[in-house]
């Protein structure tokens, strides 16, 4: 009687290989399927989710158009940039040029850093969390090649001199100084480590130059224009992003 050979190892691995091979490519095709269902998925939710509430701002009722206070100007295309003045007005027989940068106190001191508060609830419209300016003020002459800059806290009813120094007109200026990122060598004293003779002529100084809560309804109705645009043009930029195809 024949006996069959037992098949050798090698047999039987070839063997396993082909029936276990196509089964791993199998299973790596829908791992892969079902990945791309799933982040398919995610981003329609998301693409939904950015539509809605871009049809939400695109909504909010903007405040009503304010003037800033004569003599000061609008800085033409200061909406589309990033940073920079925002005001400007000359001043004096020496012809100072006056600038005025600004952005939400919030963003740049920490919480309980100052002592105004205020009540008002702003105009119709604006957020309650733009109650609370920070302004950069950049005082200059022609000729000269520093300029007196002022670091303030603007309210409805009240501005307040947080810093003073004479910095070069070459160095950094607006957001950088207002978050504390300039290095253009010594700042001059602590603002409230000065004498109070001191601080209230340096209080008088900007008042004379139309530095005053006056200028507040139109900085924070600016702010608030601002704001709404960059968080309709963010919404469409992420959202074409996520809908792009893939290369």
């Amino acid at each position: 009687m024949l006996r069959r050979a037992a098949p050798s190892a090698a047999a039987a691995a070839s063997t396993f290989l082909r029936h276990a091979l196509p089964t791993s490519r199998s299973s790596s095709s829908s791992a892969a399927a079902t990945a791309v269902a799933s982040s398919t998925a995610v981003n329609s939710i998301l693409l939904r989710s950015l539509k809605e509430h871009y049809l939400e701002v695109s909504k909010m009722t903007p405040p009503p158009k304010i003037s800033p206070p004569k003599p000061y100007t609008i800085v033409k295309g200061a909406l589309d940039q990033a940073s920079g003045p925002v005001l400007r007005r000359g001043y004096g027989e020496a012809g100072e040029e006056i600038s005025i940068s600004v952005a939400r106190l919030a963003n740049i001191m920490p919480a309980g850093a100052d002592d105004y508060e205020s009540d008002d609830d702003g105009a119709s419209g604006v957020s309650e969390s733009i109650n609370q300016l920070f302004l950069h003020v950049d005082i200059s002459r022609p000729g000269s090649s520093k300029s007196l800059q002022f670091l303030c806290g603007l309210y409805p009813d009240a501005v307040g001199i947080h810093s003073v120094c004479l910095r070069s007109k070459t160095a950094e200026s607006g957001t950088a100084v207002m978050a504390g990122k300039s290095g253009d060598g010594y700042q001059g004293r602590i603002f409230q480590e000065l004498d109070e003779n001191v601080r209230d002529a340096f209080h008088h100084y900007i008042e004379a130059r139309g530095i005053n809560e006056k200028l507040f309804p139109f900085l924070q109705a600016w702010l608030y224009v601002k704001d709404h645009r960059n968080l309709i043009r963010w919404f469409k930029s992420v959202g074409t992003f996520i809908s792009e195809p893939k290369s």
